[in-house]
């Protein structure tokens, strides 16, 4: 007779459950399970690709939170020059000899300003020097996403470059310079609670796109363990019948020679 006898066809299935037991996977290649690779493997990528997004996320908030912390520090320089020009205003008391003296500390922390505009970056890429002014973020598994912006805060850009007590001076130029950090703060502040929210739903479609792919991928450990005692039973039943024919057999050939 041609073909695989029961008993080698057990030994191939047997050694495949003992594999499917050690990696803990009812499809293990795609006779396991034609259809369910597929859909597999499609959510596969969707989760790897969700996972993706959402440390982009994540990264984009650290990026936005330096930028943040650095407007902090541009605002305080700020305050302080606005409380110098305040001083320098009130001409009853200041000499021009004082005004250029609370202009040397103006200047310290104009610079302060300008360092802080051109050093702050993530990555290599300055955050407030408006060379990057938009930057695109990849939030979901096939690559789309979202812009998120910063702020430019160099001198110019705030309008106090030549900001000078010495001189005729408005103390409103500081003021618009503190509106317009603060407003670029705020929006960074919203496009952060965004990216938080695009975190949490990415997250939440990660684990449930991971448990539709483990319902299908995973092992079934108890019923894998009463499929297999039954096999057991009936490769025991089947070599009882060989042994059974076989006796039978011999018992023929004993009667027909002997």
């Amino acid at each position: 007779m041609s073909g695989i006898s029961p008993i080698s066809s057990y030994s191939y299935s047997s050694y495949s459950d003992y594999g499917k037991f050690a990696s803990g996977k009812a499809i293990q290649s795609a006779a396991d399970g034609p259809a369910e690779l597929s859909i597999i493997q499609k959510l596969d990528t969707q989760s790897r690709g969700l996972d993706a997004g959402s440390k982009n996320i994540a990264t984009t908030k650290d990026m936005l939170n330096i930028a943040d912390g650095a407007a902090a520090g541009i605002t305080d320089y700020l305050q302080r020059i606005r409380e110098l020009a305040v001083q320098a205003s009130n001409t009853a008391v200041m000499s021009d000899s004082d005004r250029e003296s609370i202009q040397m500390e103006v200047e310290q922390l104009k610079q302060g300003i300008s360092d802080i505009a051109k050093q702050t970056n993530f990555n290599t890429k300055p955050l407030l020097d408006g060379s990057n002014s938009e930057f695109n973020v990849a939030t979901d598994s096939n690559g789309n996403g979202t812009k998120v912006n910063t702020t430019d805060a160099t001198l110019q850009a705030l309008g106090i470059e030549d900001f000078d007590v010495t001189g005729d001076f408005d103390i409103s130029d500081i003021d618009k310079a503190l509106d317009k950090v603060t407003s670029g703060r705020s929006k960074i502040g919203a496009q952060t609670n965004a990216l938080e929210y695009a975190y949490n739903y990415g997250t939440n479609a990660r684990l449930n796109t991971l448990a539709s792919k483990s319902r299908l991928e995973d092992l079934d450990i108890p019923q894998a363990i009463s499929d297999m005692k039954k096999k057991q039973l009936l490769q025991e039943y089947s070599m009882n019948m060989q042994r059974t024919l076989m006796d039978n057999q011999a018992n023929l050939m004993r009667k027909f020679f002997f």
